[in-house]
């Protein structure tokens, strides 16, 4: 009778133990749903950090072309007649869209 017992409280707590687990799995603080939104948002971040790398580098040439030793006129010309708005007599000037 006693080992009957016995038996019984340890399958009780390895049910308990099962069951605080699988509960914890599913619904506690490290769930595989928190961590399905983790990976989710890592994915989004991935996806913003490409396209702010992307984007460095394009202002890192428009930089480097502005540079003392590697100044480009023409490119002086555009900015600043884009920036001041200047234009010679007779001449069209179209920009695009940026």
């Amino acid at each position: 009778m006693r080992r009957n017992k016995t038996k019984l409280l340890v399958t009780l707590a390895c049910l308990g133990a099962y069951a605080f687990f699988g509960w914890h799995a599913k619904y506690g603080a490290r769930s595989f749903a928190y961590q399905q939104s983790v990976r989710e948002k890592l994915a989004l971040t991935k996806i913003r950090h490409d396209r702010l790398v992307a984007e460095r580098k394009a202002l890192e040439s428009h930089v480097k072309l502005l540079r003392p030793e590697s100044l480009d006129a023409d490119m002086l010309d555009e900015k600043a007649r884009q920036m001041l708005g200047y234009v010679r007599p007779g001449e069209i000037v179209s920009f695009a869209a940026q």
